[in-house]
């Protein structure tokens, strides 16, 4: 079972006996099996009817709408989760600063071990002195979190670790066509950030869903700092997927030539989103990083990384309910 991406505007998406169906008009663009979909997003002008709704909200299948531009606007999603109890202790721990402390930092170490990892690979292949400090960098901000217990410093880590990674990001870059000088989100400016604030709406839809299964409230975090309406703990369990999922897409479709400079266009306020074939064209090449499979640190057996979203979240929740010591983020080699 798989993702659902329809970008193609003007449409109606509804379901007919056991299978779904996007028409046009009268003509049919896409039929498959109801029972090949676990999830649904959708980009733009997309009318989904009201029977629909109901089968997707009976079946579990959850639907995301993103506007033109890839950024999150919500999701309809199937009845809140009977887990009270553990809901009972994620509340409990925010309120606890030593055991909220220590799960903010595996955050942190997760999403900065596979930065530093990503960094590694390039500057084996390509050695360059930039990148090998860079490493040495992230790798400080490592060590300084490992035991810290002041939620600030270990947000100020965080970000002094995303200053180094996304400061050599650009060397990670083989195709001309591309450059990238800093990140800027809103709204992004040139295509490599535009390919970025989109991965990561879709990503942060992808564990939200995954926390809601397990049973979690979504909008109690630890490292990210309350504000009305902010997924925290979505933004929190997301961090250690950003440079296995995101970042990874992002720099494959450039670097292998999947997207091209004509597969970006420019808008008011020199802003640059995708354009609709673009954005077809890096929806598939992140399914297929979701479904990638690997052998999981922990469990010891394969699994796709669109199965480890739940599985880290069900890892927090044993951790939160007295099961496991620590969360333990995934970190690969």
């Amino acid at each position: 079972m798989s993702t659902l991406y329809i970008t193609e505007q003007d449409t109606v998406l509804r379901k007919v006996d056991e299978r779904i169906k996007v028409t046009r008009d009268k003509e049919v663009l896409l039929d498959i099996p109801l029972i090949k979909v676990n999830q649904i997003v959708i980009t733009g002008r997309v009318t989904v009817t009201g029977a629909t709704v109901k089968e997707l909200t009976e079946r579990k299948i959850g639907l995301c709408y993103l506007n033109d531009w890839g950024r999150y606007l919500g999701r309809i999603e199937p009845e809140f989760s009977k887990n009270n109890l553990l809901r009972i202790e994620q509340y409990r721990a925010f309120f606890d600063p030593l055991k909220s402390a220590k799960i903010a930092r595996q955050f942190v170490k997760g999403k900065l071990y596979n930065q530093r990892t990503y960094i590694m690979r390039t500057h084996r292949d390509t050695p360059s002195p930039e990148l090998e400090k860079a490493c040495d960098e992230i790798w400080h901000c490592i060590k300084k979190v490992q035991n810290e217990e002041d939620i600030e410093k270990i947000r100020g880590y965080e970000g002094n670790a995303a200053a180094s990674y996304f400061g050599v990001f650009n060397l990670l870059i083989k195709n001309t066509d591309f450059s990238f000088d800093h990140r800027r989100r809103r709204p992004p400016t040139d295509p490599v950030n535009a390919l970025l604030s989109f991965g990561y709406s879709i990503l942060r839809h992808d564990i939200g869903t995954a926390l809601n299964i397990v049973g979690f409230d979504p909008y109690l975090g630890y490292l990210h700092a309350d504000r009305y309406g902010r997924p925290s703990l979505g933004l929190d369990l997301m961090e250690e997927f950003r440079p296995l999922i995101v970042d990874s897409v992002v720099l494959s479709s450039i670097n292998k030539n999947v997207l091209k400079i004509e597969d970006f266009k420019e808008e008011f306020g020199n802003a640059v989103r995708l354009t609709d074939d673009g954005r077809k064209k890096f929806l598939r090449a992140f399914e297929e990083r979701k479904q990638t499979e690997f052998k999981h640190p922990i469990f010891n057996y394969k699994v796709t990384y669109q199965k480890c979203f739940e599985l880290q979240a069900r890892i927090l929740a044993k951790h939160l309910t007295g099961e496991l010591d620590e969360y333990t983020p995934l970190i690969t080699r």
